[in-house]
């Protein structure tokens, strides 16, 4: 099994709004990826001090890596993923990802 890890970097109001938009379209691939199993994603409350540069997350479970992939070359995810790198601060280097086999 993977757990898809993403933090984003992003304080601003539209940054949010995009990042609502954004999860939108991953919420909506539940159903069409097989092997993507779960999604959860929220503010991150940086109880530890330690994150705080990156305000909102999200955890995908996927399967195996061949429903990773398949995610990740859908064009919802395409899009979502335009949209964070949009909404995040510095751009693609304001989005944090760890990808953990568990």
């Amino acid at each position: 099994m993977l757990k898809h890890c993403v933090f984003v970097a992003a304080n601003t109001p539209d940054a949010l709004v995009q990042t609502v938009e954004a999860m939108t379209l991953i919420e909506g691939l539940l159903p069409k990826i097989p092997g993507m199993l779960d999604l959860a994603h929220g503010p991150n409350r940086d109880f530890e001090e330690k994150t705080g540069a990156y305000p909102y997350g999200f955890i995908i479970s996927f399967a195996d890596r061949a429903a990773h992939l398949a995610y990740e070359n859908h064009p919802d995810h395409q899009r979502a993923g335009a949209l964070l790198v949009a909404a995040a601060t510095g751009g693609a280097d304001g989005i944090l990802v760890a990808d953990l086999e568990v």
